[in-house]
């Protein structure tokens, strides 16, 4: 079974922020794999289930906002029984510049907030994930950044780093090794 969570803010008016990259690239997955979101009342999240190439594959959103994300992870980790080396978490990244993914196995919450309520209900870091650049805050408020739109300059380079992504989580539900798959998205394009 595999977990692909995108972690980002419910509503129209978070809906093309920089801090909702997690939800665009699983709605780029979805899309690709012809399937629809529907409500769950219980993770309180949008799910998707379904079996891609003989694998068992949940995708979810939490609706309960980037902060406390792990609520309706946890909810579902433990409703499916999901291993933590089967789940990958996508999100946002200030660190990284506009549009670079970088997978890892594991690791820090990296000062982000979704990912910090996640190990806190999961008591763990173990699982993978995929951070996306958005570039530096231009800002003092980084809020102000993260919740604010991409200039049509910077939708191009996220437009491709989210096929990008979709694309490294498609090799992941089909078991092609953690590492190649490293190896392919975590090169920096020119």
């Amino acid at each position: 079974m595999k977990l692909i969570i995108g972690l980002g803010n419910p509503g129209l008016k978070y809906k093309h922020t920089r801090h909702n990259l997690g939800f665009m690239v699983v709605d780029k997955l979805a899309e690709k794999i012809g399937l629809k979101w529907k409500y769950s009342a219980n993770f309180n999240a949008e799910i998707i289930e379904t079996t891609l190439k003989g694998e068992k594959t949940i995708l979810l959103k939490p609706l309960t906002y980037m902060n406390l994300s792990g609520q309706s992870v946890v909810k579902v980790v433990n409703y499916y029984n999901v291993d933590l080396d089967d789940i990958i978490i996508v999100v946002d990244d200030l660190a990284l510049d506009t549009g670079r993914l970088r997978l890892r196995e594991f690791g820090s919450d990296g000062g982000h907030n979704g990912l910090k309520n996640v190990d806190l209900h999961l008591k763990s870091n173990r699982y993978k994930r995929i951070r996306i650049g958005i570039g530096q805050s231009t800002t003092p408020e980084v809020n102000d950044y993260v919740l604010g739109k991409f200039s049509k300059q910077e939708l191009t380079i996220i437009t491709n780093a989210i096929d990008d992504a979709s694309d490294a989580l498609l090799y992941f539900i089909e078991n092609v090794p953690y590492l190649d798959i490293q190896t392919r998205y975590n090169t920096q394009k020119d």
